[in-house]
This record gives C-alpha cells, sequence and structure tokens, in this order.
C-alpha cells in the first residue's frame, strides 16, 4: 500500500516513519510512504501556499493552487525533487517518477474537523486501497475548493481542533497500516482488541463466518475445539471494548488478578471476557451497543449488568 501525504512540515514525519509499526511495515515492503512539500508545487519566488480570506476574518487559508496542482501531478505520475519517498525505514531525496495511480477511484482525503469520523469500519475501507492521498490543512483551513472539487472526502480523527493535519495523517497511518496483511507479528492480536471487526470476507474465510445473532452462547465467545470465529473474531468481540488484561504477578500491592483467570479452565474465560467486555462497553461506550448484534444470551447478560454495582477492587 502506498501513502502519499501533502504537508508544508515534511520533517515532521522523519521520527514517526522511524519508529514501531510504520517503521516494520516499511522496512517488510508491507508499506510506501511519500511526503511531499506542499510549496515545491507554489510558482512565487516566495513559495507561497496561503492567503488572506474574502470576507475578513482571522488566520490564513490553504491556496486552492498549490494543493490542486500536487494531486494532479500525483495523479499523472510527476514528482518534484523535493519529494520525500519512504520506502524503507530511512528518510531519501528521490528522483524518477512514482508508478501512476489508477487515473479512477484514487482516494484523495483531506483531513479537517469538518469530516467524516475515523472509526475502525472507515481504516478497514482505506486498507483495501492500493493508493491514498492525504491532504494536511494548516491554519485557518483550506479554500473549500479543495474540498467540493478535489477531495473525495474529509476525515476527522475527532471532534477537536488540531492546529494541522500532520498528527491526522499519522493517525490515519497507523491505524490502517496495521490490518495490513503480515504487518503484525501475531494477527489475532488484531482480532481480539477493541473495535474488533464485524466479519469481512476480503479478511476472514467463508469457513470462519458464522450467524451472529445466535442463541446458543458458546458460538459467540468461542470454542477451542470448532474455533468459531464469529465476526472473524475467535473471542467474539465484535466491536465490543476488549476485555480487561492482566499479567503476573498473580498479586500486586493487594491487587488481586479475577481467580477465573487462573483456573485454566477455558470456556469459563472465554466466558468471563466475552461477560467483561459487554460490562466495559456498556459502562464506557454504550453507544458501541446500539448498532452491534448481539445474541439473546448477551441481552441477557447486559440486564444483570445493569442491574448490578461496579465491582469493587479491594485493597
Amino acid at each position: 500500500m502506498v501513502f502519499d501525504v501533502i504537508t508544508i512540515f515534511p520533517e515532521f514525519f522523519t521520527s514517526i516513519l522511524g519508529c514501531g509499526m510504520l517503521k516494520r511495515a516499511l522496512a517488510g515492503g508491507h508499506l510506501e510512504i511519500r511526503v511531499h512539500d506542499l510549496r515545491d508545487f507554489t510558482d512565487d519566488v516566495h513559495r507561497t501556499v496561503d492567503d488572506r480570506p474574502f470576507g475578513g476574518g482571522p488566520g490564513m487559508v490553504f491556496k486552492p493552487e498549490p494543493v490542486f496542482r500536487a494531486v494532479d501531478a500525483l495523479r499523472s505520475g510527476g514528482f518534484t525533487p523535493a519529494s520525500r519517498e519512504h520506502g524503507t525505514a530511512n528518510t531519501e531525496q528521490t528522483c524518477g517518477s512514482l508508478v501512476p495511480p489508477r487515473q479512477q477511484g484514487l482516494p484523495v482525503i483531506l483531513l479537517s474537523p469538518q469530516g467524516r469520523l475515523l472509526r475502525q469500519s472507515v481504516a478497514e475501507e482505506l486498507s483495501g486501497e492500493e493508493r491514498v492521498v492525504l491532504i494536511c490543512g494548516r491554519y485557518e483551513g483550506v479554500d473549500h475548493r479543495v474540498a467540493e472539487h478535489l477531495a473525495t472526502e474529509e476525515l476527522s480523527i475527532g471532534d477537536y481542533v488540531l492546529s494541522g493535519g500532520e498528527l491526522a495523517a499519522a493517525v490515519v497511518m497507523e491505524t490502517v497500516t496495521r490490518l495490513l496483511p503480515g504487518v503484525l507479528g501475531n494477527e489475532e492480536s488484531r482480532m481480539e482488541e477493541s473495535f474488533a471487526p464485524v466479519a469481512s470476507p476480503a479478511v476472514f474465510p467463508a469457513k470462519h463466518r458464522s450467524r451472529i445473532d445466535t442463541d446458543e452462547p458458546e458460538a459467540l465467545i468461542g470454542s477451542a475445539a470448532a474455533s468459531p470465529m464469529v465476526g472473524g473474531n475467535p473471542s467474539g468481540q465484535h466491536g465490543l471494548l476488549d476485555f480487561p488484561q492482566y499479567t503476573r504477578p498473580a498479586e500486586f500491592r493487594g491487587y488481586k488478578v479475577p481467580e477465573v483467570l487462573l483456573s485454566g479452565n477455558h470456556a469459563e474465560i472465554r466466558r468471563w471476557r466475552r461477560r467483561a467486555a459487554l460490562e466495559r462497553t456498556w459502562r464506557q461506550r454504550p453507544d458501541l451497543l446500539a448498532v452491534l448484534p448481539l445474541s439473546r444470551d448477551d441481552r441477557r447478560t447486559l440486564e444483570e449488568i445493569k442491574g448490578a454495582p461496579p465491582v469493587a477492587v479491594e485493597a
């Protein structure tokens, strides 16, 4: 997969791309990230990318011309000598043309607080693309003609305002990259975490998918013998928040790990984890439950949870 990032601060991405999962994905050939300086697509001696807004008001607005030129160059396979290509873990100055993208359907995303909210389902959509262009805004925003006539969509990472789109672009790349096959050392780890996806034919084989709205709790909890990956998820999370995780020591400063996790009874552990995930989601993100497919067993469990006070941790 290829990300083309258009920004006025290309140096922002140097440290981010030089560590962690993105570094490993780049080094392993799963990913290319090409960072392009928007100022290289200007035509004046001052390399101007912004101007005062029509109608007055504070701050400056990105001009449309450099942004349109940058995206046009990428669509046509063009490049600038100052573009930086991350095909490995290192940052390099590159020359030579980029591989021309698909002329139709190239996602061009403007990072904007007015955009669609980035959720795991959106990341799943983007992980199926071959190439994505990310436009990082700054100042008071970007000339609206970019959003109206150039970008295929606007995307927001949350209901708050940042000084620029660079942090948002980094979040998008991290979220999407970890969904690419082969990037994570253990593919099951992303199927058991918060917001784990519901069944996706592109990601999970049909033999591992089964009907979600079922009366059989074991089909949702998962069975070590049958391994029914409902929604592609062996723990049956289906978009719930993740269940609590513990490790050694079993007791720390008087705080004990739940006994069931030390029992060795895997069926009971799966039941406990399912209940814990339901409870955590209900208490912390009840909005998620409104759109999730739940079995009758889940609904009974939720009624029990709602009628009980939170479990206090004994000192």
